[in-house]
Order: C-alpha cells, then sequence, then structure tokens
C-alpha cells in the first residue's frame, strides 16, 4: 500500500500569459563554452560560478527544446533567485540544439543516449565541477539519470521531470514511424511534451513552442535527437529490498524528486520510474491541473519543492519562505490503495512532507501538489 499526501497550495499564474513569452527565453549574467568531448562539442552556459564545496546545478532539456525554452522560464522566476544566489547552474544544449547551431554535414553520426550521458564527464572536467545537482526533463532527464548511474560519487540529487526509464518498444517504435510519414516533425514532438486537453484548450503556449520548434530549432539536428532518444536502452533499474539486495542491485544512490503534471503523458512512464527506485531517497510530486512541462507552467510551485528538495540534501538550512508557501493554506490527507476518498489529517507543510522521506522507511510516497 503506497501512501500518498495531497498538500494544497495556492495558484501562481504561468509567466507565459503575460504577452513577453520572448524575455522568457533569454540568459542573463551568463558565460559560454564549447567543449570538446569524446563525442563531439557540447555548448554549455554557466551562470555564476561554483561557490567552496556546494554542488552546481547541472541542466538537461528535452527534445525539441534548448536550454534556454526548456529551463529559463524557471530560473528567471522571482523566487528561484535565491537558489542561485546560492548555487551556480551548468545548462548543457544537446549537441545541435543550441542558439543559430548550424546542420551537421552529411553522414554525421549523433551521439546515442549513452555517449550523451559520458560527455557530461568532460564538462565538469573542463569547468572544474566537484559534483551536481541535476534538473532534467524527458530526455535530459534520461541522460542524467544514466550519467548518475555511472557516475554515483559525482551527484548528489537529481529533479527529473517526466522521466521515461523504460527503452521504446517495437511496437511504439513501428507506431512511430509510421506518424512520421504522416506527421510533421513539429506535432510529434508537441505530442511528446503536451497532453490532448493542452494542445486543445492551452493555445498560446503551445504555438509559443510549436513556432520555437519551427524557427529555433534546426530541424535536421532535432530529427537526429529524437532518433537517439527513440533509440535509448531501458535504464535497468531495480527497487532495492532491504536485508535482500541492497548493496548490490542497479539503481540510484542520489536524492531523487520526480515531477509530472497530472495531465502529463509521462505520468505512466513517471509511476513506472518510482517504482524501480528506493522509497527511502525518493519523492514522487505530482502537480494537480498541470500538464507536460511544469517548470514552465507552474515553477513557483516548482521552485518551491525544489528548494525543500536542497534544503532536505542539508543546503539551504536558513532560506526564508517562498512568496507561494507564505499564501499557501496547506491540507495533507491519506488514501489507501484503491481508495479515491480523502479523509482529513492534521496540516503541514510541504517542506514537512518532503524532509520526512528520511524517517519514513515504509512504502514509497507519492505527494500530489494540487490547486
Amino acid at each position: 500500500m503506497e501512501e500518498l499526501q495531497d498538500v494544497q497550495l495556492t495558484e501562481i499564474k504561468p509567466l507565459l500569459t503575460d504577452g513577453n513569452s520572448a524575455s522568457n527565453f533569454q540568459d542573463f549574467d551568463c558565460q559560454e563554452h564549447d567543449i570538446e568531448t569524446a563525442h563531439g562539442v557540447l555548448h554549455v552556459t554557466m551562470r555564476g560560478t561554483p561557490k567552496g564545496n556546494r554542488p552546481v546545478i547541472l541542466t538537461y532539456h528535452d527534445i525539441g527544446l534548448n536550454h534556454k525554452s526548456c529551463f529559463n522560464t524557471l530560473f528567471n522566476y522571482e523566487d528561484m533567485h535565491e537558489i542561485t544566489h546560492y548555487f551556480a547552474v551548468c545548462h548543457v544544449d544537446a549537441p545541435g540544439h543550441q542558439e543559430a547551431a548550424p546542420p551537421f554535414p552529411t553522414g554525421y553520426q549523433y551521439p546515442t543516449m549513452d555517449e550523451l550521458a559520458e560527455m557530461l564527464t568532460a564538462v565538469l572536467t573542463h569547468l572544474n565541477i566537484q559534483s551536481v545537482i541535476g534538473i532534467g526533463v524527458g530526455a535530459g532527464a534520461y541522460i542524467l539519470t544514466r550519467f548518475a548511474l555511472n557516475h554515483q560519487n559525482l551527484v548528489e540529487g537529481l529533479v527529473l521531470i517526466n522521466i521515461d526509464p523504460c527503452a521504446k518498444g517495437w511496437m511504439d517504435w513501428a507506431a512511430s514511424k509510421l506518424t512520421g510519414w504522416t506527421t510533421n516533425l513539429d506535432d510529434i514532438v508537441l505530442g511528446h511534451h503536451f497532453s490532448s486537453d493542452e494542445l486543445e484548450n492551452n493555445l498560446e503556449l503551445i504555438q509559443t513552442y510549436r513556432l520555437h520548434i519551427a524557427q529555433d530549432i534546426n530541424q535536421e539536428n532535432l530529427h537526429l535527437f529524437v532518433n537517439a532518444y527513440n533509440g535509448r536502452r531501458d535504464l535497468e533499474i531495480e527497487r532495492p529490498i532491504i536485508g535482500v539486495n541492497e548493496t548490490t542491485v542497479k539503481t540510484l544512490q542520489c536524492s531523487a524528486l520526480l515531477v509530472v503534471g497530472d495531465t502529463s503523458p509521462a505520468v505512466e512512464a513517471v509511476v513506472e520510474c518510482n517504482s524501480r527506485l528506493n522509497p527511502t531517497n525518493t519523492t514522487l510530486l505530482k502537480m494537480a491541473d498541470c500538464g507536460g512541462l511544469p517548470q514552465v507552467v507552474q515553477p513557483g510551485k516548482l521552485t518551491e519543492a525544489f528548494k525543500y528538495f536542497v534544503q532536505g540534501m542539508g543546503y539551504m538550512p536558513a532560506v526564508s519562505m517562498t512568496r507561494l508557501a507564505r499564501a499557501r493554506a496547506t491540507s495533507v490527507s491519506s488514501v489507501g490503495s484503491g481508495d479515491i476518498a480523502r479523509n482529513q489529517s492534521p496540516t503541514v507543510s510541504q517542506a514537512d512532507a518532503i524532509r520526512n522521506r528520511e524517517t519514513n522507511q515504509g512504502a514509497a510516497r507519492t505527494m500530489e501538489v494540487s490547486c
């Protein structure tokens, strides 16, 4: 039986509804680097400088996006500034996905997903980064997880949005091939990011990203990244059984926060990933009234969750509450397996819900954030 904690948060309006969507794709106070790796050049953008022994926040975007369109709404959000003052940030663009990237030459062999993960070691070495807290979305979440599995000592924590730990099955591959013959690449990528409800009703958001995918991302390079993601291997992670295989099973050793919107196309994949991870260091955050890009649509909620996540890791112990936290009315309810009725419980904060995972050694916890 899994315990589900329903945390009520007040609404924060999305940043892409104010007519200033273009400004959310801009970087501020950044340094750009082109770093040679064993599998090609990676374009990375540093915000701030590494501070003492603190890890650096390392981000990796999803297909059809770059670091600006995937993460700048989140990192330019007001309450996120307190976090970026404490941590430096390193944004990684997949090969050929940085702004104004040229097409690759004919015959170029795009890196596999495993190779994309291995390219990150050269980035950390070049920038003298000792350890990271990763934030990845979709394909980027897969890449960061693969990197963490191969280099446990370099990764202190992971925030994995819309992660799919499974290889693409043969039927899925065949369906995508058939779809690709009848549907343009932009529509395929939009269907990967957004639910049918978002595609039909959130027209401003969809149009913003449709134009970005079609006009700002080199289409040949995008096709190569999509093919690499569709050809991914299963992560082959397994939930450890205490007293049986916890020292030998392949799984993440670092703290992990899995994030998904409740109408996201990735819900089933994220739940599957949660079922394979160690429940003592994993939290599943399911955002109500949120679709495929929670870092864009609900940056306030994700900022707050991330702040409590790093506090649970021992960082930022004395930070102030966010505006969202100050405004919220919090209630917690528990749901038994198969029981849809919600019984009211004593009020606790979201911070308590995340921090209590260290003392809660039972079943995996699902923390559902509701508006």
